[in-house]
């Protein structure tokens, strides 16, 4: 990653004024990405508890044990 980063700088000391705003245009227009805390996988398994037990209302919903169990994996 490194290498890969060293590469850019030197190809974008390169560049011409022109080029280097257009690049910055290009740049602040790309969309950053935040990753959450919680594993996808987790949010997942809340977001499907949920749907289910909205569907299903008679459903026990055992939130606080699996809330203590996505606590602990995410710790």
């Amino acid at each position: 990653m490194d290498t890969n980063v060293e590469i850019l700088k030197r190809k974008i000391e390169g560049f011409t004024p022109e080029l280097i705003d257009a690049f910055t245009k290009i740049v602040d227009n790309l969309e950053t990405v935040q990753q959450s805390a919680i594993p996808q996988f987790h949010l997942d398994e809340v977001l499907y508890r949920l749907e289910f037990h909205s569907e299903n209302p008679k459903t026990k919903l055992d939130f606080f044990e699996n809330m203590n169990e996505l606590e602990k994996n995410c710790a």
